[in-house]
């Protein structure tokens, strides 16, 4: 996928406001090592930095114009190049942070065993992923992508997915001490011609738009605009609202 980091921040603050949620979750004093999964542009990490301003932390993202982008705002810390499927740590970690990453990854049944065995006793998994899939935004793409039209060129895309919440605690608590499991909806409003096409193609289109030339990607967005503008039209001052589902975890072993 072709992350775009200036079209990702476009709503730097409304994607930032769960991790600082998670963050403020995290039961930890003085963590000694800290890797944040699926770091992005590095705006999360540097929460992590200014939190903890003695600990050793990394960065860890599979795109190299989001590294390029987090190296470049956070000169003093070290971000590596890595997928999370086959990522391992070098030695255990006191926190593993990750914020709307690891719906991206499959095969949850392994990775998140795999993520708390990578803790310290008493370290800490913290996991924030995206849980709109059954909104009428996604519901819309999936619907467009396989209609006749796209089916051949886009129908085999993946906007990613998740667990049910009793599945991550079937999957977790037998392995932590602490284990908290919640969800929020966040009820966005935001501004602009089309501000819910703009918050998707900061994300969960990027694989649909991957596979097309830009005179396709031109044609798949204008049919998918028409769509969100009919489901989420702007109330009387131009405010649209987006409501957006989120899980959080915060598990200690």
């Amino acid at each position: 996928m072709g992350w775009e980091p200036d079209r990702y921040l476009q709503f730097s603050d409304e994607r930032l406001r769960p991790a600082m949620d998670l963050l403020g979750r995290v039961p930890l004093l003085r963590p000694g090592r800290i890797v944040d999964l699926g770091c992005g542009v590095g705006n999360v990490t540097r929460l992590l930095a200014e939190r903890w301003p003695g600990a050793d932390i990394t960065g860890l993202d599979s795109s190299p114009a989001m590294l390029e982008r987090a190296r470049s705002v956070l000169p003093g810390v070290r971000f590596d190049q890595a997928g999370v499927e086959h990522w391992e740590p070098e030695e255990p970690l006191d926190l593993l942070f990750s914020n709307a990453a690891l719906h991206w990854v499959g095969d949850h049944e392994s990775l998140f065993p795999r993520l708390v065995d990578a803790l310290f006793p008493g370290g800490v998994l913290a996991v924030q992923m995206p849980c709109n899939f059954e909104a009428p935004s996604h519901r819309l793409i999936q619907a467009l992508a396989s209609s006749p039209e796209w089916v051949e060129r886009v129908g085999q895309a993946r906007m990613g997915a998740v667990l049910g919440m009793a599945d991550y605690h079937r999957l977790l608590a037998p392995l932590c001490t602490r284990l908290s499991l919640w969800e929020t909806t966040y009820w966005q409003g935001m501004s602009g011609p089309s501000p819910v096409l703009d918050w998707l193609r900061g994300t969960t289109l990027l694989p649909y738009l991957a596979s097309l030339d830009e005179s396709g990607q031109a044609a798949f967005l204008a049919q998918l605009e028409a769509r969100l503008a009919a489901a989420y039209p702007p109330d009387a001052h131009g405010t649209t609202l987006f409501p957006f589902r989120r899980i959080f975890i915060v598990a200690q072993r």
